[in-house]
């Protein structure tokens, strides 16, 4: 199976991009499964009915999210049912799911606790769902979007599922890293995606509304950034009978 997992949408330029590169890469690489970070499709901050179902349109199977996922409150109906998408599974107590089952592969959001929000460990909350989702399902495919600031509790997570996943993805960040590799008992693993919108701005955002929040410390709305576009992504090539994760590669696209 060949899995693309596609790093945060920014806003309108984001969908656009994926819109523009998508269909193409999906057929140049023989693509089986998207997975997407869609928490920021929305004027780069939530995602409404309408920005989902775009990506969903230009051929995305699985929406995964965060902390902003609570941004655009008119999705809430949408969290429990209507739409593959999935919030970080260690929400305590909030709509929505944790996990989706998308055929033979099964995809799983967790959120870091490092600089981040109050959320459940995560760490114990992925030996409670993977304990589950073997009684459930039985897929041995499965990706996770591992949503955090820190890179130390990233990697410290891929080390803990090492050949318990097919592959451990960080999100969140914004800028992509260049670690990605087979960790030794199998599992696909890179420390952060990246993103997909604009490539002159502050992780999405336009670069002189940051510049002027950074030197005033004045809360300056930060409106997504225009021009040309990257689209951050990696493709894992994974056993469907073992789960264990063969290929994985940064795939990088630019589009005006």
């Amino acid at each position: 199976m060949r899995i693309l997992m596609i790093g945060d949408v920014i806003g309108k330029p984001g969908r656009q991009a994926v819109r523009a590169l998508l269909p193409d890469l999906k057929r140049e690489k023989s693509i089986d499964v998207v997975i997407c970070n869609g928490e920021n499709t929305a004027g780069g901050f939530g995602l409404t009915l309408d920005t989902a179902s775009e990506l969903l349109e230009c051929g995305v199977d699985v929406l995964t999210s965060g902390n902003h996922i609570w941004d655009k409150r008119e999705i809430y109906p949408y969290l429990d049912d209507g739409l593959p998408l999935i919030r970080p599974a260690n929400y305590p107590d909030a709509p929505g799911r944790g996990y989706i089952h998308c055929g033979a592969l099964t995809v799983v959001n967790l959120m870091g606790r490092v600089f981040m929000g109050a959320v459940d460990c995560p760490f114990r909350a992925a030996d409670a769902l993977l304990t589950k989702l073997r009684e459930e399902n039985g897929n041995n495919v499965i990706i996770v979007d591992f949503h955090a600031e820190a890179t130390s509790e990233k990697q410290a997570m891929g080390w803990y599922l090492d050949g318990r996943v097919s592959g451990v993805f960080g999100t969140h960040t914004h800028v992509g890293t260049v670690d990605a590799r087979i960790l030794p008992k199998g599992t696909a693993y890179i420390t952060d995606v990246g993103m997909t919108g604009p490539m002159d701005s502050v992780i999405g955002s336009d670069k002189n509304a940051v510049l002027e929040r950074f030197l005033t410390s004045m809360p300056t709305r930060l409106p997504v950034a225009v021009g040309a576009c990257v689209l951050n992504s990696v493709l894992v090539e994974v056993d469907e009978e073992t789960g264990t994760a063969s290929l994985i590669e940064r795939i990088d696209r630019t589009v005006n």
